[in-house]
Parts: structure tokens; sequence; C-alpha cells
């Protein structure tokens, strides 16, 4: 799969995600890379950003596996911003199909 489509498209499916339930890091990186080869320390740079914007914030859980897990949870100014870039993708991906499907 082509890089760039993937670098445009990571932070609507990172929110994606988080839109039903919080989840730490590796889950993340373990359920997007199902659909797509995801490199774990982009996926981080993404939810800096995110975190950064204020649109996930963070809190640790204890695990029974380890080391406490840093959880992410996305907030109500990320659930708006997840929902501006699913429209703006939705409006994206029609327009690329019309073109393409001359």
């Amino acid at each position: 799969m082509n890089a760039q489509f993937k670098k445009g498209a990571m932070e609507l499916c990172v929110l994606a995600e988080l839109r039903d339930a919080d989840r730490y890091g590796y889950e993340l990186t373990e359920t997007i890379s199902k659909e797509m080869d995801t490199a774990t320390g982009t996926l981080y740079l993404v939810l800096k950003r995110l975190k950064d914007e204020d649109y996930v914030e963070t809190y640790l859980k204890e695990s029974d596996e380890g080391p406490a897990r840093k959880y992410y949870h996305m907030t109500d100014k990320g659930l708006r911003y997840f929902n501006e870039l699913r429209d703006e993708w939705i409006s994206f991906v029609k327009a690329v199909n019309n073109i393409i499907d001359k």
C-alpha cells in the first residue's frame, strides 16, 4: 500500500479505533496492522500529535501481564475532529473515484 495514502489516513484510523473504546498503543498497532502494514513508531507519532492537540488524553492502567499500560481516550474535541475528518475523507474518496472511474 502506498505510504503517502497511509500517512494521510492514519489519524482518521486511530481516532476510529478510539471511538468505541479506550486502547493502549500496542493494541492500536495490532488492530490497525490487521488492515494495513503499520510501523509502531509511526503510530506513536500520530498519538503524540493527537494528544498535543487535545484530541486524546492518556491514563495508566495496571496490567496483569507486566507494567501499567498507557491507555488513550478520545476527548469530546477529538470526537468532533474525527467526524470532520471522516466527512472530508468520504468527500475526498468520492471525488477521486469520480475522476478515476471515468
